[in-house]
């Protein structure tokens, strides 16, 4: 049968728009914390900024130059931008309608006030107007536009103001007044949500700004102010002759990257015709590019403002302490991973552990290398300084920092410059290829000889999102594992090629092989009759082959379950394709981003857990890891945290053949949130534990760590992660 069919596929960026609206569908849900609900608004508006500086850019620099090849959906180019700038109007529409007719008017029932400046009374106009004038001014910059004066540059994702202005005196030849054009920029050295006196009463930046315009511009009249934003092409373009360039290379991207074309243009809906055309012709926009704002211009405020209200702690998720297992709260963990494979869920199982693994490593005598591949982390990583540490300690440090983590660039070339300094081997990675697996690797010098200990998990050595990512890991000392990890190092930092690993699967080499043979697998059970069964969980499916294998073992009789946060390019029910596939998809209070890959193997129930998602770019573009579950305790607890997840009827939308993802039918079910469900799980082993405490209760490890409220781009939802 021809799998290959356009018609049997969706087009990515539009089965990510269908994401960002499923995050929009948890801000509408009012059975959601309000406060949470805002959140949720300020997420799907970075999630849509990141998507235009990324992925409409890739698609405008094709058009640009006449690529016509079209998708696997068979759209081309120009198709796909089209049906994007539809969708995503729509999408904008929905993001304004829930703030204004639902979340707005039910934070003022409860005395939040987003104010406007002729509602504020005598002491606070009074503050503003100290606050402007001592604060504000010196820091602003007017920009005049004529003849002697060219449109300044507007920066990637600043907030801005255009004026137009009419001189207070009249022009002696002509004898009219003169009308000018300006812009000013909103300057983000001050937060944008301004507290206000009085009990959570708040005002924008920009609100501030232009009752105060006519300071900034004497002799002239504003005659209208209005807030724009423009979203620029972000897209990282590095070109990898030379690997030990890549880091100089890097450097001078950065510095270049904000003088790219215009993606988007966001003004406020109620400009005069005259001010948006002129923003059209001095930012080279397109008019399908501009979006009319009804409302505040860009979203991201939400999260500040519900920082900055006061009390009302009912209104947000509760706060809860990842669990921290017996073993891992033991004096050497080396002993404790020597014994078993140890397992961890993050943010339910503290991420602790794994800081204090690294500390241990850092500072144990016997320890003789450390190596870590590092992708994302936090911006005062503990794990970093540790490294460090190790290497001042004597220990022999590599460290893989990939300069290429989109959006993460700056900060991973400071890390890798500053681990250099202090004695580290810093290593760049494959030519051509984003090093994403998550693997740390400790050689110790025992009394038996060398012993190899890893971590290897799903997610990011970030302390930071760790708390609101889920993410497994497996701390573990299993040798032929230890030699994978050590070929695996040994091809990041050398010549070597292994085709062949004894445990593990490595992207781009091993891990499409790997999953195809286990699909056959699936597959020949089924046509001879036995019980066939997949599942899977992760982020993203869009690559074509791995859709073609899926639609090869359902066609067979092999039963599919798959449980994917975001883009889905695979279509459910089709018949004599895809009717044994279910497709679950799994939006809530913390980010989903465990990868797990399951295969009944007629009983001998082969799990896998994967750094990797189903994406071309994973699978061919990237060094990956996916790694087994061999402890049959692990497996059982991995397979049964799955089918909790399956079975998830509030935060689950299942995928329809007609396209749309539907909540689940809970008529006659007991409601289950499985990430609530799996927070209280924690806390009751908390508890457990705490009642068994002796009378000298050991000694806590608490590492540093960085404030809760740091965020960075993932993954994800960052769409490089």
């Amino acid at each position: 049968m021809d799998f290959s069919d356009p018609s049997l596929y969706v087009n990515r960026e539009l089965s990510w728009v269908d994401f960002d609206d499923r995050v929009l569908e948890e801000a509408r849900d009012k059975n959601n914390p309000l406060l949470e609900r805002a959140r949720f608004i300020g997420i799907t508006q970075s999630n849509l900024d990141e998507f235009f500086m990324v992925r409409v850019a890739s698609l405008r620099k094709m058009e640009d130059v006449n690529y016509t090849k079209p998708d696997v959906s068979g759209m081309q180019p120009s198709e796909q931008l089209e049906a994007i700038s539809e969708k995503v109007h729509q999408l904008v529409e929905k993001q304004y309608s829930t703030l204004n007719r639902s979340i707005v008017p039910q934070m003022e029932t409860i005395g939040i006030h987003l104010r406007q400046y002729d509602e504020l009374n005598s002491a606070q106009v009074s503050f503003l107007t100290q606050y402007f004038r001592e604060v504000l001014y010196p820091v602003l910059t007017p920009m005049a536009v004529d003849v002697s004066r060219p449109f300044p540059f507007i920066s990637n994702n600043t907030l801005n103001i255009a004026l137009r202005l009419v001189k207070n005196t009249k022009d002696e030849e002509s004898g009219k007044k003169e009308h000018r054009f300006a812009t000013i920029q909103v300057p983000d050295t001050f937060n944008r949500v301004v507290s206000l006196p009085g009990t959570n009463e708040f005002i924008l930046l920009e609100e501030v700004i232009k009752h105060f315009l006519g300071e900034l511009f004497s002799g002239f009249k504003v005659k209208e102010a209005r807030a724009y934003r423009v979203i620029r092409d972000m897209d990282f373009d590095v070109t990898e002759e030379d690997a030990s360039d890549l880091l100089k290379e890097v450097e001078h991207e950065l510095a270049v990257r904000d003088h790219t074309q215009v993606m988007r243009l966001e003004i406020e809906a109620d400009m005069s015709k005259q001010l948006r055309k002129q923003l059209i012709h001095d930012l080279q926009a397109r008019e399908k590019d501009v979006y009319d704002i009804k409302g505040p211009i860009d979203l991201r405020f939400l999260s500040k403002l519900v920082k900055q209200v006061k009390g009302h702690s009912e209104l947000m998720y509760p706060s809860f302490t990842g669990y921290i297992q017996p073993a891992l709260r033991q004096d050497n963990l080396f002993d404790e991973i020597k014994k078993r494979d140890i397992f961890v869920q993050h943010p339910y199982d503290s991420f602790d552990p794994v800081v204090k693994f690294v500390h241990e490593a850092a500072t144990d005598p016997d320890t003789l290398a450390i190596k870590m591949t590092l992708y994302r982390v936090s911006s005062q990583s503990p794990i970093i300084k540790y490294l460090a540490q190790a290497a001042r300690n004597g220990k022999q440090v590599t460290v893989l920092v990939e300069l290429k983590a989109r959006f993460d660039e700056e900060n991973n070339v400071k890390w890798a410059q500053m681990l250099e300094r202090e004695g580290c081997h810093v290593i760049y990675g494959l030519v051509g290829l984003k090093t994403h697996c998550k693997l740390l690797l400790v050689v110790r010098q025992e009394p038996d000889g060398i012993k190899r200990y890893m971590h290897m998990a799903t997610g990011n050595y970030n302390d930071v999102t760790a708390h609101l990512y889920t993410d497994m890991g497996l701390f573990t000392a299993d040798p032929l594992m230890g030699i994978d990890a050590s070929n695996i190092f040994n091809m990041l930092s050398g010549f070597s090629e292994p085709d062949h690993f004894e445990r593990v699967a490595i992207a781009p080499t091993t891990l499409r092989g790997f999953l195809y043979d286990r699909i056959d697998d699936e597959i020949a059970n089924a046509k001879a009759g036995l019980p066939a069964a997949i599942k899977m969980k992760m982020n993203s499916l869009s690559d074509k082959g791995m859709i073609e294998k899926l639609y090869d073992a359902s066609a067979a009789g092999v039963k599919i379950s798959l449980i994917v946060r975001g883009i889905v390019c695979l279509k459910v029910g089709v018949p004599g394709v895809s009717d044994n596939i279910t497709v679950h998809s799994i939006v809530g209070r913390l980010l989903e981003h465990s990868r797990i890959y399951d295969f009944y193997a007629n009983g001998e129930h082969q799990l896998y857990l994967s750094s990797a998602d189903l994406m071309t770019r994973n699978i061919s573009r990237r060094v990956e890891l996916l790694f087994p579950i061999l402890q049959d305790d692990i497996k059982e607890r991995v397979g049964h945290i799955y089918d909790q997840m399956w079975h998830d009827n509030v935060k689950t939308r299942v995928l329809h053949a007609d396209g749309t993802w539907q909540k689940v039918d809970r008529r006659g079910l007991a409601p289950l949130d499985v990430q609530d469900s799996l927070i209280k799980e924690a806390a009751r082993k908390s508890q457990a534990d705490a009642k068994l405490a002796t009378s000298q209760p050991q000694t806590p490890f608490v590492p540093l760590m960085r404030p809760l409220d740091e965020t960075t781009t993932d993954d994800d939802d960052s769409d490089d992660e």
